[in-house]
């Protein structure tokens, strides 16, 4: 079988769609059926990919967009005729000649114009919506998503399937037995958009220093917010403790693996996600998480995170934060509902589940 793969998200800095795929690319190399299709991998640009997919890479001049998408691709689909096309970034060609197998993982751009430009949101509704419902499958990442992409396009739920992602747990999960706290790091990773709300964190530190004389707190994500723009550095220098901020846009796999294993409370306050992975890589390097309480954070990380609620002040976030900073009772409680929350993420059986779709979009081709 010949699979055609969208591979834009893996140039550059791959992050969320990108680490998707990556992680799928990953399981795929040593997946026996797998190997067994003819696979090519399509970009704009050369993508970070494993050296064994190299030689299935076909880089397609453009500049990446949606008339790439629309115009170029499926071209160049077109010349080597596959049997289906898998689309992991919420679109795809409306021409694709063979069965398209796409992955939607929000419709926050449905469920939140607000947060995009008049034009933005346009397109991504636009094109969203034609590529779901020509889709042959579309794959989504919780319940939640599911019920919303059947609310907002009007797709019935057996056409959505739901596959969580995966995890990289480590080979034995950190010592939950004694939840000691490490440094006193509040950690946030993640892309940095509006729903993120990074700018209430920032505001809610300065009470969490006041409390926890050598707290810290690092922010590391690209600043994607557009409505409004924020600037987060003038909200970091309007902070009482500004020298104990950091921003980064984005840091090597080493140096955020030991702020994982440095920090001791992960700051994750989104009013709006398809399924929000960071809280539980936090987990699972032992740094308990602090959410804001929505449907899809209670769905992905259950009882092992701290809430607080939606409709709550910073005093609610900096309390949250300083409890899972110093009371090890707090610490212990979320820290020993990770292994069973955990267990429910496998990439190995997100890339099964996953090729499955995409085998079973192109029967009878």
């Amino acid at each position: 079988m010949r699979i055609a793969v969208d591979a834009r998200e893996l140039c550059g800095h791959p992050t969320g769609v990108g680490r998707y795929l990556g992680e799928l690319l990953t399981e795929w190399l040593t997946d026996a059926g797998a190997r067994r299709h003819e696979w090519t991998l399509y970009a704009h640009a050369q993508p970070r990919v494993p050296a064994a997919w190299q030689s299935a890479v076909q880089v397609v001049a453009g500049g990446g967009g949606s008339s790439w998408e629309q115009w170029a691709f499926p071209r160049a689909l077109s010349a080597r005729r596959p049997d289906v096309v898998f689309a992991p970034a919420y679109s795809a060609p409306l021409t694709a000649p063979a069965p398209v197998v796409l992955t939607i993982h929000d419709v926050s751009f449905y469920a939140h114009p607000e947060w995009f430009s008049f034009r933005e949101g346009a397109r991504r509704r636009l094109l969203t919506g034609w590529s779901a419902r020509r889709a042959r499958t579309v794959i989504t990442d919780t319940a939640f998503s599911q019920g919303e992409i059947a609310r907002y396009l009007g797709l019935p739920l057996p056409r959505v399937e739901v596959i969580p992602l995966g995890m990289r747990r480590p080979a034995t999960l950190p010592d939950h037995a004694s939840a000691s706290p490490r440094e006193p790091i509040v950690l946030y990773v993640g892309s940095v958009f509006e729903r993120r709300r990074v700018d209430r964190l920032i505001a809610a530190f300065d009470a969490v220093a006041d409390q926890v004389p050598a707290a810290q707190l690092e922010i590391v994500g690209e600043n994607r917010t557009r409505r409004p723009r924020l600037d987060l550095e003038a909200l970091c220098r309007q902070s009482r403790h500004r020298d104990r901020i950091q921003l980064r846009a984005y840091v090597d796999e080493a140096t955020l693996a030991g702020l994982y294993a440095r920090a001791s409370a992960f700051a994750f306050l989104s009013e709006y996600e398809g399924f929000g992975l960071t809280p539980l890589e936090a987990l699972a390097a032992g740094v308990p998480p602090v959410l804001l309480d929505t449907p899809v954070a209670r769905e992905t990380a259950g009882a092992a995170a701290r809430y607080v609620d939606a409709s709550a002040g910073h005093q609610a976030i900096s309390d949250a934060l300083v409890a899972v900073l110093t009371d090890r009772d707090v610490r212990r409680d979320i820290l020993d509902c990770a292994p069973a929350v955990l267990s429910q993420y496998d990439w190995t059986t997100t890339a099964a589940r996953t090729l499955a779709a995409i085998e079973g979009a192109a029967v009878g081709r």
